[in-house]
């Protein structure tokens, strides 16, 4: 499978992910073409090397040569894409992404969808932006896009409407649900445009997909800004076939003042509350305090709820928490049957077979069987299929 990363450490734009889609390989020629079966006329297209702080990337620019050009309104936008001769797959992601971005403005002004009037978004360079991303991923045969956490920026931006707090009311409503990432500095880092693309497309946010890495691409904004080099890194590669990637949280606090029996209850209710994992290991801790440290593996969404259980029921006053990614086999609940009787097993897609400890306890006691015994045959009878 094709996997595209969004590496969005400087913020993201619609002609930078056009810039980055052109670096990896999308040819301009390719994309003018493609462009050439909407209704649109008076832009030129044009990409160029550039540097950002000494890194080098592509810049993609629309330039107008009819400047009055109409406003349009979401409507008109979603018909004049369904009626063009654009591929099936280009047409299902460019409206993707423009239900999207209209979603967010009919939140932000209370209009019905239909009615939201795009001013800069309308205009010809924001659909080319759209619509070429969409060819790119098209082109590059793209099936599945992650994306890392976005920064918030702050400061103001002027707009249609004047000026207006970073970032822009439509672009925080686009970035309802994607982990922020570090503060990088004043500015617009995120436009409505870029907002709209990753929430749209990003199945997953946080550190990069199991993968290959096959190419990188950087899509370079206008602007320069002092920090940092102003450039969206597009990462190609392909999924790793070994196990599943996945973003996890990890959740960490340490616990000097806690009788022993309590932590098995605080697993067990971790565990009936969702968590994947929950683990104790000792440590010392400061004025040379023997501790432990609790470390439970969850979901994102599972964040709220776990954390106040280990706030509820031990005696820590606070945790920290940090995204992971992890890889799992895949696997399936079986039951086989063996000389001992039926069994439980977990079976993973590398063929392994592991027994199920309920089931493999539950035989040992009735047969008068030791636990390990059950085990080994268990493992020799269901490993031959």
């Amino acid at each position: 499978m094709k996997v595209l990363y969004f590496d969005c450490f400087a913020g993201i734009a619609g002609d930078m992910t056009v810039a980055g889609l052109i670096e990896l390989g999308l040819p301009l020629e390719t994309l003018q073409q493609e462009l050439s079966t909407l209704p649109l006329c008076g832009y030129t297209l044009e990409s160029r090397k550039v540097e950002r702080h000494g890194v080098s990337g592509a810049s993609f620019k629309v330039t107008l040569t009819e400047e009055d050009q109409p406003h349009r309104h979401y409507s008109g936008i979603a018909a004049m894409i369904e009626k063009s001769d654009l591929k099936p797959r280009v047409k299902e992601l460019s409206q993707r992404i423009f239900l999207k971005l209209a979603q967010a403005e009919a939140s932000v002004h209370g209009v019905p969808l239909e009615r939201v009037h795009f001013h800069e978004v309308g205009a010809v360079d924001s659909i080319v932006d759209i619509v070429g991303t969409a060819i790119g991923l098209d082109y590059l045969g793209i099936e599945k896009v992650c994306a890392s956490g976005l920064p918030y920026g702050h400061g103001f931006v002027k707009t249609a409407h004047g000026l207006l707090p970073v970032p822009a009311p439509a672009t925080a409503k686009l970035m309802e649900g994607i982990p922020l990432g570090p503060d990088i500095g004043p500015g617009e880092r995120v436009t409505p445009t870029g907002a709209a693309i990753v929430a749209a497309l990003a199945e997953k946010f946080g550190p990069p997909p199991a993968m290959t890495v096959a190419a990188t691409g950087y899509g370079a904004g206008e602007k320069d800004f002092p920090e940092l080099p102003n450039l969206l890194r597009l990462v190609l590669g392909e999924s790793a076939a070994s196990g599943e990637a996945q973003e996890v949280l990890v959740l960490e606090t340490h616990i000097d003042d806690m009788p022993a029996e309590i932590f098995g209850f605080l697993m067990e209710r971790l565990m009936e509350a969702g968590a994947l994992d929950v683990a104790f290991s000792p440590l010392q801790m400061k004025k040379n305090r023997p501790g432990t440290r609790l470390t439970v593996i969850a979901k994102p969404d599972d964040l709220e709820q776990l954390s106040a259980i280990i706030l509820a029921e031990s005696s820590a006053i606070g945790l920290r928490y940090y995204p992971a990614g992890r890889i799992t086999l895949p696997r399936s609940c079986e039951t086989r049957q063996t000389s001992l009787g039926e069994v439980r097993v977990k079976v993973l897609g590398n063929g392994r077979v592991t027994p199920e400890y309920e089931s493999c306890r539950e035989i040992a006691l009735a047969k008068q069987v030791p636990l390990f015994e059950v085990y080994r045959t268990v493992e020799r009878e269901c490993s031959k299929g």
